[in-house]
């Protein structure tokens, strides 16, 4: 029997009666992180980490019930064993190890392996079955070394100032804001501006001990505020609205895993892509799987396909597990770039890289 099944409601556990990641209300519901396409109300019972308790309760609202679990706790849910583990996505976020019937699953939840300040590094799982996402899983997605990224942005930054400039970062408001504040604290102590949405995620991230530029909001400033060699972080819905006038003349970026692609930025009238996703690229994916030990892999959420094909001809049995609720099987995880889609096919030659991105605030 299988410890996993795709419901309408997302990921069901039928040994400990439980959904993960549930895409409308459950009885029971274990969250993997603190994303609004994860973490979502109504449920009667949430189980997550204690580490990304600030994001869940913002997430689930006061009256959720929501129990902390430390990573690597067990507890019983049916006739299950549970446990969460680092996944390295944002704060908080946690991979689900079930066991039961005597057999071990895993389902990974978002995740990446690069180092990050700003929450604790993914911790691979020995499992029979990997339940792993699947986002950029093309071997065009290879990531550059993110405290490199972080010294192209405050190259950029300093850039700016000289040419009295104010420079405008667009990033997603969980995870990716928080990152970036967290690795530029390396290289200045200078203080940051943010677009107000985004102020509420960076006090819990503070409130957890994350250690981040000082901040401020942009409306907090006096009207004539001169934003000149400022560094100004907003979420790309923001680019090119009213809001953004203020800045000018400006320099606009955009960072994301998106930003791989050739071309991009460019065509988002970015002036400047910086490549940093809270996902796992190619090279981290196939590390991962060959870590878990797994003889049956289940890719979900991106491009399953890719990785199937390619798990399959190294002798593993591995299929895409589609969700009857979800985007189709290339499209993007919305809440984690703040990004668009990816085109639902298109022949895939794993030697070049991929079409360019369509981006667009969802």
């Amino acid at each position: 029997m299988d410890l996993i099944v795709p419901t309408p409601q997302g990921l069901y556990c039928p040994p400990g009666d439980f959904h993960i990641d549930p895409s409308t209300p459950v009885a029971r519901a274990v969250i993997t992180h603190g994303h609004a396409d994860h973490a979502r109300p109504g449920s009667r019972e949430y189980w997550g980490s204690a580490a990304g308790f600030g994001l869940l309760r913002e997430r689930l609202g006061l009256g959720a019930k929501i129990n902390r679990l430390r990573y690597g706790e067990t507890f019983t849910l049916g006739e299950a064993r549970v446990s969460l583990h680092p996944a390295g996505h944002v704060l908080g976020s946690a991979q689900v190890r079930i066991e039961a019937q005597g057999q071990v699953w895993v389902v990974s939840g978002d995740y990446k392996r690069e180092a990050d300040p700003s929450c604790a590094p993914f911790e691979p799982i020995a499992c029979d079955v990997f339940i792993t996402e699947a986002t950029f899983a093309l071997p065009a997605y290879c990531w550059p070394d993110p405290t490199e990224v972080a010294r192209e942005i405050h190259d950029w930054w300093q850039q700016c100032k000289r040419d009295g400039q104010c420079a405008l970062l667009c990033c997603y408001s969980l995870g990716k804001l928080q990152r970036i504040l967290a690795e530029l604290l390396r290289l200045t102590d200078e203080k940051v501006y943010l677009h107000g949405a985004m102020a509420r995620l960076v006090k819990i991230y503070r409130e957890a001990g994350i250690a981040m530029l000082p901040t401020d909001i942009v409306t907090n400033q006096p009207k004539h505020f001169d934003w000149r060699g400022r560094l100004v972080l907003a979420p790309p819905g923001a680019s090119g609205t009213h809001w953004t006038k203020r800045f000018r003349p400006l320099s606009k970026g955009f960072a994301s895993g998106w930003m791989q692609v050739r071309g991009s930025g460019r065509r988002q009238q970015y002036d400047r892509g910086f490549v940093l996703s809270d996902h796992a690229d190619w090279p981290s994916l196939i590390r991962t799987i060959e870590q878990t030990g797994a003889k049956r892999v289940l890719a979900m959420h991106g491009h399953t396909d890719t990785l199937v094909a390619y798990l399959r001809e190294r002798g593993i049995d591995a299929a895409p597990l589609n969700l009857h609720h979800g985007a189709s099987p290339n499209a993007l995880d919305a809440a984690e770039e703040a990004a668009a889609g990816v085109a639902s096919t298109f022949a895939i030659n794993p030697l070049t890289t991929p079409p360019a991105q369509d981006f667009s605030e969802r």
